[in-house]
């Protein structure tokens, strides 16, 4: 007697040239034998038969939104329309873009903080920048998880467009902080928390990309999200530099108190994208959620006829892979954190750059590292397919360690000193510095070179310029391939559980290692410089090596776990 598979397969040869009257038909058949997948519409069967296709019990791996996932590499029913796999794939777009904004409105004015912050308010010194810096990843770190429960509970588009809203309101703050009489230090740091609370919504976009992809696709559209993640990176210092043509004067606007210059005008930018997101929120996203498989179904965020139901989310996580994971990630966003803070003070005090200057390059610097980690997600879409994550997230630790090994200081070449905050003075027989400082507020010309307040700019030899645009290459290199494969291990990790609150702590995770990275490295290379920096880091990678080799059996998909489907 034949039993329901078997009557699937004689229905595919059968309605290859079928008339109407049978595949409508279809249904009818279904019902009488009972199948556990619920009966597909006549669209469904339509698009399916459409396919040529003589593998039909084998298991279809696409890997990107191309094409639309057909059926169940078990039942070889159809688990999808050619509608719904359009709306899905929409919706999944528009958190690419989500995720871009996000990038931009971190890095768009990262290399221009410090002297911005030492034009509003000369009182501030590196140690502070470190917590204006930290400020967007404090905000970021509170957010997330709050933003992640709520997606959990609620429609995404509710937490997007409270965030993307919080975001703009910032930006525009961001741009009035120099207005104030005094304080102005504080107001920027205020300013910056308030962008890294709005960024919060990176966990939504990350955990609904996770449930909207089967598992085949999820390791694509995971480095998809990275690579706009890059992208942002790339045009926010690109924008920068760009904006350096206005100078540091602008225009002003008096009746609004505004003044547009190379400082506030990236911000204003931000404000503006952020409003272009949130009407591609409501014009085009939709809820779409998948499992493993890539089978629709019912959302927790809203009900929905006609999906499949699962009971996956009665096998526990593995959580010793779970804070595994977090604890990786936390290492790597704590160490490009860490590279992002220290780019343009450390160029200002070994190559004697002006402000100006460390913006334009390090703009263009960054930029170029940008183009390098597209490139590379580009590539690990390819190679993680014969080669796995765990060994590519192993690779790019690696190479990470490289790069900041290369940055420490070797030679006998030291860096010019900045005299602006030094006294000269003479007692009897012998001549010292005392440092002081300056009250001289007269001078036209920006003093450049390493401070003399830094004991360490008289003793450590200068970081080469060839030294540090190496090591910008090799951490541009591993950097984008740990951050994708992390969250791709991760998310596999989680399964087809709701990974709204999952993602949130995995994004407070790297929030945090953003908060503590710049105050660490602001600590520590202005009183003990870039040899200590940099060799502290280096033992900070090799740790999380160490830690991953030995989780690394660990850190397998969900369904694979359970037997569902074989690595």
């Amino acid at each position: 007697m034949l039993n329901a598979q078997d009557v699937h397969q004689l229905l595919y040869c059968v309605l290859q040239s079928a008339p109407l009257p049978v595949t409508l038909s279809y249904q009818f058949l279904l019902k009488l034998l009972k199948p556990v997948e619920k009966p597909l519409s006549y669209a469904g069967v339509m698009l399916y038969t459409s396919q040529q296709n003589s593998t039909m019990a084998s298991e279809i791996d696409h890997d990107d939104e191309g094409l639309p996932l057909l059926r169940s590499p078990h039942s070889g029913l159809i688990v999808e329309s050619q509608q719904e796999h359009k709306s899905r794939w929409w919706s999944i777009r528009v958190m690419y873009l989500t995720m871009f904004l996000s990038s931009v409105g971190f890095s768009i004015v990262v290399t221009s903080i410090w002297p911005y912050l030492q034009k509003i308010d000369p009182s501030a010194d590196t140690s502070f920048l470190g917590w204006v810096i930290a400020s967007y990843s404090l905000g970021q770190m509170v957010a997330s998880p709050l933003f992640g429960l709520w997606s959990n509970h609620r429609p995404r588009r509710e937490p997007l467009v409270v965030s993307i809203s919080i975001l703009i309101a910032a930006s525009c703050f961001y741009a009035y902080v120099h207005v104030p009489a005094s304080h102005n230090k504080y107001y920027m740091l205020s300013a910056r928390a308030l962008v890294g609370f709005g960024s919060g919504n990176v966990a939504v976009v990350r955990s609904y990309v996770a449930g909207a992809t089967s598992l085949s696709e999820r390791t694509s559209a995971m480095a998809n999200i990275s690579a706009f993640q890059a992208l942002g990176f790339i045009l926010g210092p690109a924008i920068q530099a760009i904006f350096t043509l206005i100078g540091e004067v602008g225009v002003t606007f008096k009746a609004i108190d505004l003044q547009v210059n190379m400082y506030t005008a990236p911000s204003l930018m931000g404000a503006l994208l952020g409003v272009v997101n949130i009407v591609l929120i409501f014009v085009i996203f939709r809820e779409h959620r998948v499992d493993d498989h890539g089978r629709h179904l019912a959302s927790i965020n809203y009900d929905s006829e006609g999906m499949a139901l699962t009971n996956d989310n009665e096998e526990p996580v593995d959580q010793i892979a779970v804070v595994s994971s977090n604890f990786l990630f936390f290492i790597i966003l704590f160490i490009f954190a860490i590279f992002e803070t220290i780019s343009t003070p450390l160029t200002m005090d070994m190559y004697a750059w002006s402000r100006t200057q460390a913006v334009f390059y390090n703009g263009i610097i960054l930029a170029s590292i940008g183009v390098e980690s597209i490139i590379v997600f580009i590539a690990v879409k390819i190679i993680s397919k014969k080669t796995g994550e765990r060994i590519l997230l192993l690779g790019g630790l690696a190479t990470i360690w490289v790069g900041f090994f290369i940055l420490l200081p070797w030679g006998n070449r030291y860096p010019s000193i900045q005299w602006r905050d030094i006294q000269n003075t003479t007692n009897h027989n012998s001549t010292f510095l005392v440092s002081s400082l300056s009250t001289s507020g007269n001078q036209t010309v920006e003093p450049t070179g390493c401070p003399a307040t830094q004991s360490w700019c008289f003793y450590t030899p200068i970081v080469h310029l060839a030294q540090y645009i190496t090591s910008d290459i090799l951490i541009g290199l591993g950097y984008p391939v740990c951050s994708v494969m992390c969250y791709t291990l991760y998310s596999k990790i989680i399964g087809p559980k709701p990974q709204g609150v999952y993602m949130g702590w995995i994004t407070a995770a790297g929030s945090a290692a953003r908060t503590l990275g710049p105050v660490f490295v602001s600590e520590i290379y202005t009183h003990l410089g870039p040899r200590w920096t940099f060799g502290m880091i280096c033992g900070i990678v090799a740790s999380s090596i160490l830690h991953l080799l030995v989780v690394y059996k660990r850190l397998i998909a969900f369904s694979v776990r359970y037997g569902k489907i074989q690595q």
